[in-house]
């Protein structure tokens, strides 16, 4: 493949190397040729081998190896790629960058190449926040250098949580196809290029008062997770969130929203689309008059009673369009019980062509986690999925999707 269609992956040290892998895979199954580099700390983490058995290409890891300078070079290596990925980016090595060092290879090549840079950073949160970092962060983000996450989560270490968690890596393969605007690989390419799909994601908040609102525990990952994984397949997404605390996934046009009246409104307005996912847990009821003022206590223990009017349905509305409906329209159940019937039941009452099921009770997990078990169910059958994270969820839905189209245009012709 020609150079202007290679990333070169740079693996620097850090627990989160092995989500390296994946990426990898990601990228070459997208039609993406890697090579890799590999820094002294990353070698602890994972090895050459691995790596090498993904990228199919020889993983370079000295600066001064005779063989490699006469082969390929530190400078060839620079010029050849249309992306250079830093992931994961340790404190250390964003350091190095920001001071223009060039002490191992990979440090060399980031100061010779001359294309854009991506960089997945991946920390202890306290590094992260330290002022030092946030400097070398800033600096070069002035120098044109791209970032993608951190994220909240879970630390490796045991009772450690915040910001400093790599990016998963199909967020990391989108940013890095934004940015390369990857080919079309021989024998198939992104499964969803030239389509257009529609994504909800997040709550819906609903205004009591000008400091008061009802809403819900949605967190918007899977939704933000599936608009990522389209947008990784090539489709262009457009993405109406509800107020989320995550950041907006790479490669994706974003329309913030708050009530529900505002995230029909941007989906209707965003359509038509070859796909629609509803997967924003929208508010059901909202008050029947928001108050001008603060409500406030008058000391007597009496509550003025509020009165609630339902919300339009997003989901059977689109149903329901007769010139704009998707060719493919997904909702979600979010049960508490009865999960299949309720999920069925709701299939055919909004008119949609499959609705993604998942359990929510307390204890689940669900509502603000990183895990899903979905079952999708459509007119032909009952479909259960094992539990994934909402990353591997979101992946196996694009698939699907990407076959479903495909073949509903396959029966045209």
């Amino acid at each position: 493949m020609s150079g202007e269609h290679r990333v070169l992956l740079i693996i620097s040290g850090g627990i989160a190397a092995y989500k390296a892998l994946e990426a990898i895979r990601r990228l070459r199954e997208r039609g993406v040729a890697v090579r890799a580099i590999m820094t002294r700390g990353a070698q602890e983490f994972v090895t050459p081998l691995a790596v090498g058995a993904l990228t199919g290409e020889k993983v370079f890891t000295e600066l001064f190896d005779r063989e490699d300078e006469q082969d390929v070079g530190h400078v060839r290596l620079a010029r050849e790629a249309a992306l250079v990925v830093v992931a994961p980016a340790t404190a250390d090595i964003m350091a190095k960058m920001a001071g223009g060092h060039a002490d191992d290879l990979a440090t060399a090549v980031l100061l010779a190449t001359r294309s854009p840079i991506l960089v997945a950073p991946a920390m202890n949160p306290a590094m992260w926040a330290h002022p030092a970092t946030q400097r070398n962060v800033a600096m070069l983000a002035e120098d044109g250098v791209r970032f993608i996450g951190p994220r909240r989560g879970e630390m490796a270490e045991a009772g450690e949580a915040g910001f400093g968690r790599m990016a998963e890596p199909l967020e990391i393969v989108a940013a890095a196809l934004d940015l390369i605007a990857a080919p079309v690989a021989e024998g198939g390419g992104r499964l969803l290029a030239s389509r257009h799909a529609v994504v909800t994601s997040g709550p819906t908040v609903e205004a009591v008062d000008p400091v008061r609102y009802l809403a819900n525990r949605s967190s918007g990952k899977q939704g933000h997770a599936i608009a990522a994984a389209l947008a990784a397949e090539g489709a262009a997404v457009t993405l109406v969130s509800g107020p989320v605390t995550i950041s907006d996934p790479p490669g994706v046009r974003v329309v913030h929203v708050e009530s529900a009246r505002d995230m029909l409104a941007a989906v209707e307005e965003a359509l038509p689309a070859d796909v629609a996912v509803m997967a924003a847990a929208v508010a059901d009821w909202r008050p029947a008059k928001a108050s001008r003022g603060k409500i406030k206590k008058d000391g007597s223990g009496k509550v003025e009673p509020l009165q609630l009017v339902e919300n339009p349905d997003i989901l059977a509305t689109i149903g329901r369009h007769r010139t704009l409906r998707p060719t493919l329209l997904i909702g979600f159940a979010a049960e508490t019980s009865d999960l299949i019937r309720n999920a069925r039941a709701k299939l055919k009452a909004k008119g949609a062509d499959w609705i993604l099921a998942n359990d929510v009770s307390e204890g689940s997990g669900v509502m603000g986690g990183d895990d899903n078990t979905v079952s999708l169910i459509s007119a032909t059958g009952v479909e259960a999925w094992p539990r994934m994270t909402k990353v591997e969820v979101a992946t196996r839905l694009a698939e699907r999707i990407a076959e479903a189209l495909a073949g509903q245009s396959e029966a045209a012709e």
